[in-house]
């Protein structure tokens, strides 16, 4: 299977002119483009999140995935060491058609990949550099970084709504409903109900009601 990939930022940009020079690529490796994927996303979403994720993970050895140049893949260039890490691994064949880069199972490309891993690295030893000396030089100014002490977060919201949460249950309200209600997360919630026997008696409660009423529904029925 060949794929051809076609990403714009913005809906007021065209694909049509990536996927001519894919195609007339194709004819010269002559390949069949079987399928083509076309989307409007930031080349600074991840992978996983883009429509490329689930075509990337359909693709077998010896199968083909072309885009015009490899920023088309992520502006990152993590990202895009992933992607070509994940196609040399599985052996796909990744060609980019303007800089004519060919990440395929030859030693060049192996090579090739090599290099772009080792500037990857660099990039990121070079933004942990920066980041440390950009914290060194505010705890040097005096800054206090990270969460104060006794710091106010979303736990201390049912902290201090500890009765009205119970109050929540008691009336039969469902943990989403509750987190909807405090715009919180089940995490939150969870971390929350370990602290406080009474909001785990009152959920406790709660499911006994339950399981009773599907009981005596069920001896009617």
């Amino acid at each position: 299977m060949t794929i051809g990939y076609l990403r714009v930022s913005t809906d007021k940009q065209h694909p049509a002119n990536q996927q001519e020079e894919i195609r007339r690529f194709a004819e010269n490796k002559k390949l069949i483009v079987n399928r083509w994927v076309t989307e409007i996303a930031s080349g600074k979403k991840s992978e996983r999140d883009r429509k490329l994720g689930v075509p990337l993970r359909s693709l077998n050895k010896d199968d083909t995935l072309i885009v015009t140049e490899i920023s088309r893949l992520s502006r990152t260039l993590t990202d895009i060491m992933a992607i070509m890490g994940k196609c040399l691994e599985r052996e796909i064949n990744l060609y980019t058609t303007k800089e004519g880069y060919s990440f395929d199972n030859t030693i060049n490309s192996k090579v090739l990949c090599f290099a772009f891993g080792l500037v990857a690295e660099i990039e990121r030893n070079l933004i942990s550099i920066r980041t440390r000396e950009a914290l060194a030089l505010r705890r040097a100014e005096g800054v206090v970084l990270g969460r104060r002490h006794g710091s106010y977060t979303k736990t201390n919201i049912l902290i201090e709504n500890r009765s009205v949460v119970i109050s929540m249950l008691n009336r039969g309200k469902s943990i989403n409903d509750i987190c909807r209600h405090f715009n919180l997360s089940r995490d939150t919630f969870a971390k929350f109900r370990m602290k406080y026997p009474s909001v785990q008696k009152a959920l406790d409660r709660k499911e006994s009601i339950r399981i009773s009423r599907f009981k005596n529904k069920h001896i009617e029925d």
